[in-house]
């Protein structure tokens, strides 16, 4: 699909673009699939998504056993980030199972969701359903959980630079980490933290064995998620809704951007980098959103110049707005 570059001071793409073609005999006025594509696309694979979630721990404590074997510091280095990018992943699950969509067992995608996905990763399950179904239900409207991660786009390289080294530095961290925290001395919130804090002990025990380090949750579990996870949280959360607006056309409340093996490797797993097509319709499990994002293509949804030809493009005039043009922009 040819691609092209969004005008200065904007992240929407030019409303010419944004025919009305829907529907179509396979989907309906808001692009969601009919009939039997319906069928197809809402079913749900419960052993591949068994075997990601298997998958997802082998690798996390995986590449801290090959680091450890290898006993080489660029190997521990190299598990650091890694680590990061299994946040990305337990992140994803999460995200899937808060959709019912990781298990057609409402109980096992429920409980699995909890203790094996999002505990684990500090995500506090039922709390972000709630803000999530509100993103889902109006993106940019007065219920919006992640306002301040998406709007102000495009900001100065200044201010990109300032957001970027808080989150690699655990700033962002630190101020996700202490409500948390607080949490536990609330009556009303310690319910929510306590399963997160004591799923904490079973993480730190594997991690120890596996490693034979102690040392080894602090390092390499805690911190990657106070850093490297915080940096392809943001970089991920503006490459999905960065700078757009509220609207009943999801092309104008989420991007669309070309997918590349390094993109999905290290910050969209799962399919999640199409997430326009993830909210045309969220009953589309993620191994099935590269098929309802080729219907939506097929049926003229998303023509020539809506996509963003990489990510690096994107976030480049995410930071291009010119200094004086953002006196009114916070950093």
């Amino acid at each position: 699909m040819a691609t092209a570059t969004r005008a200065p001071n904007t992240m929407s793409p030019d409303p010419m673009l944004l025919s009305v073609v829907l529907p179509t005999d396979r989907l309906n006025d808001k692009g969601r699939p009919v009939g039997e594509l319906r069928a197809e696309l809402y079913s749900i694979p419960n052993a591949a998504n068994a075997l990601h979630v298997i998958g997802l721990w082998v690798q996390s404590v995986g590449v801290l056993v090959l680091a450890r074997i290898w006993g080489n510091p660029i190997g521990w280095v190299i598990a650091f980030l890694l680590m990061g990018r299994s946040f990305a992943r337990f992140a994803i699950l999460a995200h899937e199972a808060v959709h019912r969509l990781l298990f057609s067992n409402r109980r096992i995608n429920d409980w699995v969701g909890r203790w094996l996905v999002a505990y684990p990763a500090f995500v506090p399950l039922e709390a972000y359903k709630r803000g999530h179904m509100a993103h889902h239900k109006e993106e940019f409207g007065p219920t919006e959980p992640d306002l301040m991660l998406y709007t102000g786009y495009p900001i100065t390289s200044a201010s990109w630079r300032r957001k970027l080294s808080r989150d690699a530095f655990g700033s962002s961290g630190w101020k996700n980490l202490t409500p948390l925290i607080k949490a536990l001395g609330s009556p009303t919130a310690r319910p929510i933290a306590l399963p997160i804090v004591l799923m904490q002990i079973p993480v730190f025990g594997i991690l120890w064995l596996a490693t034979g380090f102690w040392w080894a949750y602090p390092v390499f579990w805690l911190a990657p998620w106070m850093t490297v996870w915080r940096v392809l949280n943001r970089l991920r959360a503006v490459a999905e809704h960065g700078g757009l607006q509220a609207s009943s056309d999801r092309r104008l409340t989420t991007h669309h951007v070309h997918q590349s093996p390094w993109a999905r490797f290290w910050m969209v797993p799962f399919n999640t980098g199409w997430h326009l097509a993830h909210h045309v319709d969220i009953g589309v499990p993620f191994s099935k959103l590269p098929r309802l994002q080729a219907e939506l293509e097929a049926a003229g949804y998303c023509p020539q110049g809506l996509e963003w030809p990489s990510y690096i493009a994107l976030w480049r005039h995410a930071a291009s707005r010119p200094v004086e043009a953002a006196t009114t922009v916070a950093s």
